[in-house]
């Protein structure tokens, strides 16, 4: 088997159909479950996935509900929220992971994600807590608003009332009309804009505790900000890293100079060399030292040493 993209076709069980685009080494050292920005199509991380496969990890590119290859578009009668995400996408994508491990070797297993992505990858971690012991972020981190630097932080409650209540008027968020995301669910962004408000992630229809989830897991965090990405400030990252208590994070900062493009929240998505490069070397010995091990322990897999 080689990098080439292949697009595999999953169904999530309640309707929803889709394709997540698996890019895998011949010879893979762990599998990626990466999930993609708000409003963000899966396709547009191929440069990073091949990327990641060249250095010998095999990705698998969630594709979010409503965004590209999703057989749902929203409406004023179709509508999603984190619950779907959480109870039946992310898990429907996760089990082509272990699909892969039936086939080929069992491998560790990493999730992550960009912005939103990053955010939810952390959540279903913390609902998997077995499955998952390292994370990969890029330009993610909470959307708190205290978390933002002023006068930019001021701003936020403002739109975090704004955005659903348009939302709820149009029936959709027209986020390209705004700057903002895609053709959004009226749910999706009433949970988005709630954690915003009260750094609490919640979502309707789901009594679960979020965040003491987040708590239960345990491994490594590697995360990477650009330097000029006003939408996912070093403050907010941290603030999705506290969630992660019994996990050892490493933080880092690339500059236009080390991405070769502007240090924003998406121009490093087609020059994706340095965050590759930053996750695979991020990980060390300890990482393919636990390769062994965690063959014979599944997804249980020894941490990589590091330092909150």
């Amino acid at each position: 088997m080689s990098d080439s993209p292949r697009a595999l076709a999953v169904d999530s069980g309640d309707g929803h159909r889709y394709e997540v685009i698996a890019c895998v080494p011949a010879q893979p050292l762990a599998r990626l479950l990466w999930l993609p920005a708000l409003g963000v199509a899966a396709r547009h991380y191929l440069p990073l996935a091949q990327a990641l496969a060249t250095r010998g990890v095999a990705v698998y590119l969630h594709e979010w509900r409503g965004n590209g290859s999703s057989s749902l578009r929203p409406s004023r009668t179709q509508d999603w929220g984190y619950k779907q995400i959480l109870d039946h996408d992310l898990p429907a994508s996760q089990a082509l992971l272990a699909d892969a491990d039936a086939r080929q070797d069992v491998l560790p297993w990493i999730i992550g994600g960009h912005s939103l992505g990053g955010q939810l990858a952390c959540v279903h971690a913390g609902r998997q807590p077995q499955a998952f012991d390292r994370l990969w972020l890029a330009a993610s981190g909470t959307p708190f608003w205290r978390a933002f630097p002023p006068p930019r932080g001021w701003l936020l409650p403002l739109i975090y009332r704004f955005l659903p209540w348009i939302a709820r008027r149009q029936g959709v968020l027209h986020g390209r009309r705004l700057g903002f995301g895609g053709t959004e669910a009226r749910g999706l962004i009433a949970d988005w804009a709630r954690v915003g408000l009260n750094n609490h992630y919640a979502a309707v229809g789901m009594d679960e505790d979020l965040d003491a989830q987040m708590a239960r897991v345990h491994g490594s965090a590697q995360a990477v900000l650009m330097e000029n990405d006003w939408l996912a400030p070093i403050g907010s990252m941290q603030a999705l890293l506290a969630k992660l208590p019994n996990v050892a994070s490493q933080l880092r900062v690339l500059s236009a100079q080390e991405l070769g493009t502007r240090a924003d929240h998406f121009a490093w998505m087609k020059h994706p060399e340095a965050v590759a490069e930053a996750f695979f070397i991020q990980l060390g010995e300890n990482f393919h030292k636990s390769v062994d091990d965690s063959r014979r322990h599944p997804h249980n897999s020894a941490p990589v040493a590091g330092r909150p």
